[in-house]
């Protein structure tokens, strides 16, 4: 590799230029105008994942007036939309607002590390595999939960014995020929839903093979009280009226199935063997062990996971796998699944913040170690903050309220004439018991990582709910002098 090159100085450095970064990088021009800024894109574009993502039918799972920003309306008849009119309504808002002229492609961090002398970041950016430096005073970090280099894919015994194709959807080739083909789907989170009726339409035959069921949540793609509140309102209005709508009723639904959760079962699983029927199988392929909302929901919009198997284009196995064979897949039941592609949809591999190397002083940050700051910023680690969605909302949600606390931390740090500010407990925490970073959730990509992920504590502000209205308070209201924030 060629040697580090230390040219440039800038006041905030934005990773990531997907929906968390884009969005960020508005709030911080809309609200700290003239702040020196930039943001770090490690792909050839903005997007994140709507950019990464190709496979057939790639859409929303969540509404888009609240996976939405707050401040761009959404104005599309369809509420949950398609990969492409996402991809669509980011570059929009980032011409919109004039923040591309700040991103630098091909740019990804690989180490931070914090000069407390300098009061300052120090990045290792790797740029077409060569490493340079980019320093910054304050570090917000954009860069999701997942790899983009690669998804979660088990070892599948006789992977290597399968003569057909072998997929996985983060990385979708352009030029798969599935018409007439008999295709095995393995997996039945939101991307296997997703595949499955899309596939349908083109395959000779495609099935879903998983090991356990989820929950299917039905619900129409388009938003009726939406569309005819955009005919009678300003785009503005009608979209935030929307959205608050759309964010009790997400709210409602979460607390529900929590509360009454065997009701939450019948409703959802009752919908099911309506739309199937009753000689269909549902307790097998559609009714699970664990309650709702210990995973996250599928949606299923329009019925069309349900309309694919009823029309005899698509099936749901549930069974476990034995081995790959040279035609297919045999399943632990002795049947055996016949198969020209096999798509593993076995979900993301979770990485913590863009999977970077940090440093504090020469010392190796350990996140699994630390306790995370209203789930955002680091336990002894000044000038960073983290942004992470939610797990039972639109990701977008929190990631909007994040954007605004980073600015307006960084608007009092500039009143107080603060360079540094650092989390750290107080005498109050001592003790705190360490509880992990999101509880509740039952989910394979998130427990397989967990002990990996920082940690909440037991109290405010060292928790980490998924709970947007308190957010609201926590992060927009609540005073920033609370003991735990230490300015310098």
């Amino acid at each position: 590799m060629a040697g580090i090159v230390n040219s440039e100085f800038h006041e905030v450095v934005i990773i990531g230029a997907g929906l968390s970064g884009i969005g960020t990088a508005c709030h911080v021009q809309a609200t700290l105008p003239g702040t020196d800024f930039i943001i770090l894109e490690g792909r050839e574009n903005l997007g994140g994942t709507w950019d990464l993502f190709r496979y057939p039918g790639i859409r929303s799972d969540s509404d888009m007036h609240t996976l939405g920003y707050r401040f761009k309306p959404w104005t599309e008849a369809k509420a949950i939309a398609d990969g492409p009119s996402i991809l669509r309504y980011l570059q929009e808002t980032a011409a919109e607002h004039d923040v591309e002229r700040h991103i630098r492609y091909r740019h990804r961090l690989r180490r931070a590390e914090w000069s407390s002398q300098d009061r300052a970041w120090t990045l290792t950016v790797e740029v077409a595999s060569d490493p340079i430096e980019i320093r910054c005073r304050f570090l917000l970090m954009c860069a999701g939960y997942y790899s983009y280099e690669h998804g979660h894919t088990p070892v599948f015994a006789g992977r290597e014995r399968f003569a057909g194709t072998i997929v996985h959807p983060q990385n979708w080739p352009s030029d798969l020929d599935y018409d007439g083909k008999c295709i095995v789907v393995i997996g039945s989170g939101a991307t296997a839903v997703t595949l499955l009726p899309e596939l349908a339409k083109r395959a000779a035959d495609v099935v879903m093979l998983q090991r356990s069921p989820t929950y299917m949540f039905s619900w129409p793609d388009e938003d009726a009280i939406a569309n005819v509140l955009r005919r009678l309102l300003p785009d503005k209005l009608a979209y935030r009226v929307t959205r608050w709508k759309n964010i009790r009723l997400q709210a409602f639904v979460f607390r529900f199935a929590r509360k009454r959760p065997a009701l939450a079962r019948r409703f959802l699983v009752g919908h099911a063997r309506k739309v199937l029927g009753p000689d269909y199988d549902v307790d097998t392929h559609f009714n699970p062990h664990y309650d709702p909302w210990e995973e996250r929901l599928c949606l299923v919009p329009n019925d069309d996971l349900f309309e694919a198997i009823n029309a005899g284009r698509a099936s749901v196995v549930t069974d476990r796998i034995d081995s790959f064979t040279e035609t297919g897949i045999l399943l632990e039941s002795g049947d055996h699944l016949d198969a020209d592609i096999i798509v593993t949809a076995t979900g993301l591999d979770v990485i913590a913040l863009g999977g970077a190397d940090f440093a504090v002083d020469g010392e190796a940050v350990d996140f699994s170690k630390r306790f995370a700051y209203k789930g955002i910023m680091m336990e002894g680690v000044p000038n960073m903050i983290s942004t992470f969605g939610y797990i039972n909302a639109s990701w977008t949600l929190r990631a909007d309220l994040v954007a605004q606390f980073a600015c307006r931390l960084l608007d009092s740090m500039q009143v107080r004439d603060a360079r540094v500010c650092t989390p750290k407990l107080r005498p109050a925490d001592a003790g705190m018991q360490p509880r992990p970073w999101v509880e509740g959730f039952s989910s394979g990509y998130l427990q397989r990582v967990m002990d990996d992920l920082p940690k909440q504590g037991d109290r405010e502000p060292w928790l980490n709910p998924q709970d947007y209205l308190g957010d609201r308070r926590r992060f927009l209201r609540e005073p920033l002098d609370d003991g735990a924030l230490v300015f310098s």
